[in-house]
């Protein structure tokens, strides 16, 4: 790569820094030297990862907070680019492409990949890379000529940030890379957003959720009551925008709808002290049921509502009206039968329906609506009372109490939550604002560590940047703690506050709802720490503080003077399940 000449490496930099692309994150190999080499020379910052599923992790976390950003500054291109190696680099990091598959986040993703001319012998590190990322992706492919190169990086980044956004993959041959071009970088097009949807299956939504306005729904005693209509809000809302959410409370106000958070919410996706948030829907194939027994719904930017395991009946009656909203058409009609089915943006959607109702449904239907909203939401913050934090003789910290302090030491922080067992304390007792929250919603361990630092170095490029907390359950942050030597790389700023039970508690709770019984019918094999890890001290060898905090009243002042100090910090609080 000696002299002037410009090769295919040279030519994929300069395009992401045409695209104003800042980062790039990688754990780099031979056959990405060409890459590596040229980067010597460009205007971009190489965040090194220790483990491929790492800089994965990373760059999802930092796409997913740009896209926030971009909400405010259309000059944010709110796209993670990661580079990988070859095929066994590539499959280390699949369990966080998947991660970033089901949130969202839009990536490009690349690895090196052997000469086009050599892969007949099946070298060492040979594999099918676009057949591996293809699952887990909206769109994988291969460089096979550097000509095709600019086209290829504009489709790719085209793809992620065309809602429903998501990752992509190139593969880039070592001969690609390191071919001479005279090709320039193509301007990248404009992103259009999912649209408005169409105008008759929007029009079907307002008659839906009208119709009743001179009938009425059923009581149990069989005599006429107010339609009990509900609101479902997915993350494909917050994905959308602020203007997504504040379009979805105008919904809820004009239909009088009840509303609640789909199973496994990851983002702030409605304002929860609003007065018409009853709560988010658990896992829990009872009470998800329950809730959804409504007879209408709108289902708006939902995608993982269901059960972790099979569900012995259907979480939504076939009686119900069901009126689906999306970005996504694969998810409209997915699980139940769509009574309306409109595809489109969630806000512009949210939004139109909003003024239609407001105009077709009568005051006294809404008010009566809004009185059987506040009846479910009193019997549902009765059950949640009921159901909170216990008295316990343990000396630890529960994992409410913990909740409760972080909110006490940094109300204002923007959380990336990895917590696991810790999650539902954490969303019903800290009243979040839109792009304040997110979380792994795969539900695979080892996202939220990396996708913290990622989150944290998004941050940082602002103006007036915010306090980052991850919020990474200890068997959520033994997956990757070398993560933090990226951090401490780099004197990221961010805390990492670890609920410490020293247990896998989700494979327990999830074994005693499988098979039933106590906890004492089982001896829960491979789920308990023992001994257990020293934190502090696994955070001070990859260059962070560590800190543990066994006293429960120190908790929130340990996380107040971690959250004021530069760099990166690691808070090991021991909590009892």
């Amino acid at each position: 790569m000696a002299g002037d000449s410009s090769t295919g490496a040279d030519l994929f930099l300069e395009t992401l820094e045409q695209y104003d692309v800042t980062h790039v994150f990688g754990n780099p190999g031979t056959t990405e030297l060409p890459v590596m080499a040229a980067m010597d020379d460009a205007d971009l910052e190489y965040v090194l990862g220790l483990h491929e599923d790492v800089a994965v992790g990373m760059a999802a976390g930092y796409a997913s907070t740009r896209r926030y950003h971009a909400h405010h500054d259309d000059d944010v291109l709110p796209v993670g680019v990661v580079n990988l190696h070859i095929a066994p680099g590539l499959a280390h990091g699949l369990g966080n492409l998947y991660g970033a598959s089901v949130a969202g986040a839009p990536l490009v993703v690349t690895a090196g990949n052997h000469s086009t001319d050599f892969r007949h012998e099946e070298p060492i590190l040979h594999g099918e890379l676009v057949e591996m990322a293809d699952q887990f992706t909206k769109w994988s492919a291969e460089v096979q000529d550097v000509e095709t190169l600019p086209t290829m990086l504009r489709r790719a980044f085209r793809v992620a940030l065309t809602p429903p956004t998501g990752p992509v993959f190139l593969s880039l041959p070592l001969d690609v890379m390191t071919a001479e071009t005279d090709a320039d970088p193509e301007r990248l097009d404009a992103i259009p957003d999912a649209g408005r949807g169409d105008p008759a299956q929007v029009q079907r939504a307002a008659e839906l959720l009208t119709a009743s306005d001179s009938g009425a729904g059923s009581e149990p005693d069989g005599e006429s009551g107010p339609e009990d209509v509900a609101l479902v809000v997915g993350d494909g809302v917050a994905r959308s925008g602020v203007d997504a959410v504040e379009a979805a409370v105008d919904f809820a106000e004009a239909a009088g709808a009840r509303v609640h958070g789909e199973i496994l919410a990851c983002e702030v996706d409605f304002p929860t002290a609003h007065d018409q948030w009853v709560s988010y829907l658990p896992p829990d194939e009872t009470v998800a049921a329950k809730l959804m027994d409504a007879d209408t719904i709108v289902f708006a930017g939902c995608s993982t509502n269901t059960t972790l395991t099979r569900h012995e009946d259907e979480l939504v009656s076939a009686d119900t009206t069901c009126i689906h909203v999306s970005d996504d058409a694969w998810e409209v009609g997915k699980n139940q039968p769509a009574d309306a089915a409109v595809v489109g943006d969630p806000g512009h959607v949210l939004g139109e329906l909003a003024e239609e109702l407001r105009a077709a449904l009568s005051n006294a239907a809404r008010d009566a609506r809004l009185q059987q909203v506040g009846a479910v939401k009193e019997q549902v913050q009765a059950q949640l009372s009921s159901d909170g934090d216990s008295e316990s003789d343990d000396p630890r910290a529960s994992k409410p109490e913990l909740v409760d302090a972080m909110y006490e030491a940094a109300p204002d922080a923007y959380i990336v939550d990895e917590s696991i067992t810790a999650k539902y304390a954490m969303l019903t007792r800290w009243p979040f604002e839109p792009e304040q929250y997110v979380s792994n919603k795969g539900g695979g361990l080892g996202y939220g560590l990396p996708a913290s630092v990622g989150a944290a170095i998004a941050e940082g490029q602002r103006e007036e940047p915010r306090d980052v907390i991850g919020f990474v359950g200890d068997g959520s942050y033994l997956y990757y703690p070398q993560t933090l030597y990226s951090a401490a790389r780099r004197d990221v700023d961010l805390t990492v506050v670890v609920p410490d039970n020293r247990n896998y508690r989700i494979l327990k709770d999830n074994t005693l709802d499988l098979f039933g019984g106590e906890e004492d019918d089982y001896g829960f094999v491979g789920m308990d720490f023992e001994p257990p890890v020293d934190v502090p001290k696994n955070a001070e060898s990859h260059g962070a503080r560590g800190q543990q905090v066994e006293d429960p009243a120190a908790i929130a002042d340990a996380i107040a003077a971690a959250v004021d100090r530069d760099g990166p910090d690691v808070l090991d609080v021991l909590v009892h399940d």
